[in-house]
């Protein structure tokens, strides 16, 4: 397992219809480290969105997608998907907030 800073588990927010219409019941998508395991991803979003509180967080292992380019054929990177939901409780993560 890689020692991973909190800072290093989440890389990016996931932004899609889907995603945003989950966010009224203060679920929230974001991209994380393939390594990062629940515990550690629940640790990363309560210490970088001041005021939250992680009920339970779901992951979703994606592997790579096969694509061609002429007579080359390669894949695409593999990626791992968060979907973390607060308590009831807990403040709003405020990057989403404007979208």
């Amino acid at each position: 397992m890689a020692d991973l800073k909190y800072y290093d588990v989440i890389l990016r927010p996931i932004v899609t219809e889907k995603s945003m219409n989950s966010m009224s019941d203060k679920k929230y998508t974001f991209a994380v480290h393939p390594d990062a395991t629940k515990s550690q991803i629940k640790e990363a979003v309560e210490k970088m969105f001041a005021g939250t509180k992680v009920k339970k967080v779901n992951t979703m292992n994606l592997d790579g997608k096969t694509r061609r380019r002429g007579y080359a054929v390669g894949k695409t990177a593999k990626m791992k998907k968060a979907i973390v939901q607060l308590t009831e409780d807990s403040a709003d993560i405020e990057i989403f907030s404007g979208l």
